[in-house]
């Protein structure tokens, strides 16, 4: 009888242990409500809570200067009870009102029906294929993760576009399919915070960013492009190493593809060059994004700039930047509807009708979780206990010497850790920005510079946990070009990403901004100060 292979045994273990691990993942997953009842739970938990604390007389002296907007006259912030007469009338008063003025909701519309234009008539996918497929061999793999990163303004498009599209490039070009898929996903999920173009994703962050920093400070405004040069340089690093995993790390380990694999027929997949028309419409829709261009940097560049800062005549606090939504849709829905004219997708209004009211049908959840996350973040910050916390902990974070750079690195694993079981990048903020952004603000952090850095860490544990909301669509994808394949299999490949994106993202933020000095967007600043 033959000893037992100690090499196989010690890989069961492996697999076992790793098991193991994305077990706990789900299981804890699982744990979470629906995040709709989530944030339900959280609105009813703050009211009861602030019951709780007023009874206990929680408090904590207030860091502002003397005179500030909504600081107590004897310094001190107290919880205001909400379970009280005056709490319910309060509440019962505005309910509505704490959703219809509640910032991320109308933004994120208004982006998204100029965004949905471009999608509907075809402009945004004929843009990706015609980018992947004309880029040359030795290219390829950069541009695959390239264009994931860039496919995030179009929200689910480069999940069901782009991922089953890169696989089906590289095993054309002779190379191992799942390292395509892995490529692309990469991009697409891992990358999901860099990007060239303002998506709709920046609104909406940005708003419960205000809101949040509205606890410490009334009037802090913050922009929907908040963090786009951070975003714009983030898109090339991340791009560079997506691609160095995959050829370096990922398809070695992979090694050569066995068709024999697949539990589907390869020899009938093939991709569809861009048609003669499709090729004029992207010329056309190219042409008129450059004059839309143009004109905003006419209305923008001069100093008699009729966009710019009535008062101070500067580009900071401008029209321009306070209405970037209004530019974001323009520059989506004209070129889109020109592209849709050219190929014939669209040919009246009513097409273009057609195209937004389907995306708008499709923001149904998203409205309803916006009308409890308001709730939430309205209680928060009428009971004072989102104060109180912010005040607390900073003061814990200076105790403890921990107020410098290091912090970052801190803050942006733990929202790694828990982007594994809450993988909704707006669910998450949510609940982490009336708590953190306060926190750091008193620290002497910009709200700008601590969205950057949620950013980093919502993304880069995308592509290794189960509870990513397309995570079930890549296994489906993957396992047409190997029919055993399984979650880990899957996790393991894409682990490689996550460290090496966690690594490179964060050592790129800490030279961007403490090094450098560089904001992370127009007009922001990396350090807050109470004016006073």
């Amino acid at each position: 009888m033959s000893a037992p292979d100690n090499t196989s045994v010690v890989n069961r273990e492996k697999r076992s242990g790793f098991t193991r691990f994305l077990d706990t993942v789900e299981f804890l997953g699982n744990l979470l409500p629906h995040p709709v009842t989530l944030f339900a739970c959280f609105a009813l938990a703050v009211v009861l809570g602030s019951g709780i604390a007023a009874y206990f007389d929680v408090s904590a002296l207030d860091p502002r200067p003397e005179g500030t907007a909504g600081r107590a006259a004897d310094g001190v912030i107290r919880v205001v009870n909400l379970v009280s007469v005056e709490g319910l009338q309060r509440i019962v008063s505005n309910l509505v009102t704490n959703f219809t003025s509640f910032p991320p909701l109308g933004v994120v519309l208004v982006a998204l029906l100029g965004v949905s234009i471009a999608e509907h008539s075809g402009l945004i996918s004929a843009a990706m294929r015609g980018l992947v497929m004309g880029a040359s061999k030795r290219m390829v793999t950069v541009t695959i993760v390239f264009a994931g990163i860039v496919s995030n303004t179009a929200s689910e498009l480069g999940y069901v576009v782009l991922i089953p599209m890169a696989a089906v490039i590289f095993h054309s070009l002779g190379r191992h399919p799942l390292a395509g898929l892995a490529a692309a996903f990469a991009g697409v999920s891992g990358g999901y915070s860099a990007n060239l173009l303002i998506g709709t994703v920046d609104p909406l962050l940005a708003g419960f960013t205000q809101s949040a920093a509205n606890l410490i400070d009334p009037n802090y405004s913050v922009s929907p492009d908040a963090n786009w040069f951070f975003m714009i340089v983030s898109t090339f690093v991340i791009a560079g190493l997506g691609a160095f995993v995959t050829e370096k790390i990922v398809e070695p380990k992979l090694g050569k593809y066995d068709v024999n694999e697949a539990s589907i027929d390869l020899g009938k997949q093939q991709l569809d060059n861009l048609t003669t028309h499709e090729k004029r419409g992207l010329r056309w829709a190219g042409v008129a994004f450059v004059a839309i261009a143009l004109l905003l940097a006419l209305s923008v560049v001069p100093q008699w700039g009729p966009l710019r800062h009535p008062q101070t005549g500067l580009i900071e606090g401008s029209p321009f930047l306070k209405g970037i939504v209004v530019f974001i849709f323009i520059s989506f829905a004209i070129p889109g509807f020109v592209y849709g004219r050219i190929v014939g997708s669209m040919k009246t209004d009513r097409d273009v009708i057609n195209a937004m009211s389907k995306s708008i049908s499709s923001m149904g959840l998203y409205i309803v979780l916006v009308f409890f996350a308001a709730q939430f973040v309205a209680f928060f910050g009428w009971s004072n206990l989102g104060s109180i916390l912010a005040v607390k902990g900073a003061t814990l974070l200076q105790d403890i010497g921990l107020t410098g750079p290091m912090l970052f690195v801190f803050f942006i694993a733990m929202c790694a850790l828990v982007n594994l079981s809450l993988g909704s990048a707006s669910a998450q903020w949510a609940i982490f920005a009336p708590i953190f952004v306060p926190m750091l603000m008193i620290v002497g952090y910009s709200p700008e510079v601590i969205q950057a850095a949620y950013r980093i860490g919502d993304s880069v544990t995308n592509l290794i946990t189960p509870m990513m909301s397309y995570f079930g669509l890549i296994l489906a994808v993957a396992a047409r070009y190997k029919k055993d394949l399984g979650i880990g299999t899957l996790i393991a490949t894409m682990l490689p990403y996550t460290l090496v994106f966690f690594v490179g993202w964060v050592t790129l933020f800490y030279l961007w901004v403490f090094v450098f000095g560089l904001p992370v967007g127009p007009g922001a600043p990396t350090y807050y100060q109470f004016a006073g």
